[in-house]
C-alpha cells in the first residue's frame, strides 16, 4: 500500500494486516471494543513489561509526548521535584514539560554522544534529599544511543525515588523487566516497536503510584489518574473519545509481534537490521556517529559525507525515488543523518536500501 519504506524511529512502515485492521469502524462504547480490546491490550502491555502483578496500563489519546506530558503532570505532586537526565533531544523535551507544569526540575545535562555519568548522578542524588522523582529517555533517538537504564534504577531504588522511563523507542523491541530494573512509571507509544500506528501512548506503572495521585493532575484531557479510574470502572471505556481505528490496529499489531516470537525475536531482527546497516554504510565510506558499544537496534546516525557537493535534501529525494525514507540530523554539534531499522523491515530490506545509496549519486565524490 505504501511506495516507500519508512527507515526512522516513528511512525514506521506497518504490516498490510495493521493497515487492514483499521478498515472496520468501531463504537467505543461496546463491549466488543472496550472490554475485548482495550482491556486485552492493557493487560497485554502489562504482561510485556514486567513478571510481577503489582503493575497497570493505561492509554492515552495523542502523540507519544502528550503520555510524557500526562505522566509527568499526574504522577508527579506540587510538592515533588523532578531530577532530569538528559542526552538528547527528547530529555530536554522532558525538562521543557516539567518548565511548563511549573515542576520544580534539577537537569543534568550531558552531550547528545555521551552516556550520562553514574558517579554524578549518585552524588546528585545524595546532595538532594528533595528531588523526589527521575526521569530519563532509554533510546534517545537524537543519536541512537542506548542509556544505562538499569543503572539508573539501582540508584533510584537505593535512593528510594520514583523511576520515570521515557521508553517510547524501546518498549517491544528491546526486552527489559520493569520490576527488575526498578522502574516505576514507563510510557511508550503505539507507533513504535510495537508497530502499530500514530494515535495514542500509554503508560505502565506501579498500581500504588497511580492511586495515590488523584487530584495531582494539572490537565483534564490529560489527567492520567482519571483515565486509569474510567478504564478500571468501565471495562476499558476511555473518558473521551477514543481513537478507535488506531487501537485496533494496535492490537493486530500486539498479536503479530506474539506471531513472530515476542520482544525477544523483534530484538534478534532489530539488531541484526542494525548491523547490516552499519556494516553495509562503512563498506561504503560512511561513518557512525557513535561508538558501536553505545548502538541501539533502534536507529543510527551517520556522519554526513564531507564531498562538497553532497546535500542531504537530494541524497533524501534520491532515495525516497528508491523506495526509501530516511530522518535528518537532529544533533547539534556534528553534521549527520538517521536511518532506522524498526518496524515491518528485515535483513533483505536492509540490504535493497545499501544498493540504492551504492548508485546514489549526491553523496559520491
Amino acid at each position: 500500500m505504501n511506495n516507500y519504506l519508512l527507515l526512522t524511529p516513528g511512525p514506521l512502515t506497518t504490516s498490510y494486516t495493521v493497515k487492514q485492521a483499521m478498515l472496520k469502524d468501531w463504537c467505543t462504547w461496546d463491549d466488543d471494543y472496550n472490554r475485548d480490546i482495550v482491556q486485552t491490550i492493557r493487560n497485554k502491555l502489562v504482561s510485556l513489561a514486567t513478571s510481577q502483578p503489582n503493575y497497570t496500563s493505561v492509554l492515552m489519546q495523542g502523540s507519544g509526548t502528550a503520555s510524557v506530558e500526562s505522566a509527568l503532570g499526574s504522577l508527579i505532586p506540587k510538592t515533588g521535584k523532578l531530577l532530569v537526565i538528559n542526552n538528547g533531544a527528547y530529555g530536554k523535551r522532558i525538562a521543557e514539560i516539567a518548565d511548563y507544569l511549573v515542576i520544580d526540575c534539577h537537569v543534568l545535562n550531558y552531550t547528545e554522544t555521551a552516556l550520562p555519568n553514574l558517579d554524578e548522578i549518585d552524588t546528585v542524588l545524595k546532595n538532594n534529599s528533595g528531588i523526589t522523582h527521575i526521569a530519563m529517555v532509554h533510546c534517545e533517538t537524537t543519536t541512537g544511543i542506548l542509556n544505562p537504564i538499569e543503572e539508573v534504577g539501582s540508584l533510584a531504588k537505593k535512593y528510594q525515588k520514583v523511576f520515570i522511563v521515557d521508553a517510547m523507542s524501546s518498549f517491544g523491541g528491546i526486552e527489559f523487566d520493569l520490576a527488575q530494573w526498578h522502574i516505576d512509571v514507563m510510557i511508550s507509544s503505539a507507533n513504535k516497536c510495537i508497530q502499530g500506528v500514530p494515535g495514542f501512548g500509554f503508560v505502565v506503572c506501579k498500581q500504588s503510584i497511580i492511586e495515590q495521585s488523584e487530584g495531582i493532575a494539572r490537565s483534564l484531557s490529560l489527567d492520567l489518574y482519571q483515565q486509569w479510574l474510567c478504564m478500571e470502572q468501565h471495562h476499558g471505556k476511555w473518558r473521551f473519545t477514543s481513537p478507535t481505528h488506531v487501537v485496533r490496529a494496535f492490537y493486530q499489531a500486539l498479536q503479530e509481534l506474539d506471531e513472530e516470537g515476542g520482544i525477544a525475536e523483534r530484538f534478534k531482527r532489530y539488531s541484526q537490521n542494525q548491523k547490516t546497516l552499519v556494516a553495509g554504510m562503512k563498506a561504503l565510506g560512511f561513518v557512525p556517529l557513535l561508538n558501536e558499544e553505545v548502538h541501539s537496534p533502534i536507529i543510527t546516525s551517520f556522519l554526513s559525507p564531507s564531498e562538497e557537493h553532497y546535500d542531504f535534501k537530494s541524497f533524501y529525494s534520491a532515495l525516497k525515488q528508491e523506495g526509501f525514507v530516511i530522518y535528518p540530523g537532529k544533533v547539534s554539534n556534528a553534521d549527520c543523518f538517521r536511518i532506522g531499522n524498526i518496524g515491518e523491515v528485515d535483513e533483505a530490506d536492509i540490504q535493497r536500501l545499501l544498493d540504492a545509496v551504492a548508485k546514489n549519486q549526491y553523496w559520491k565524490a
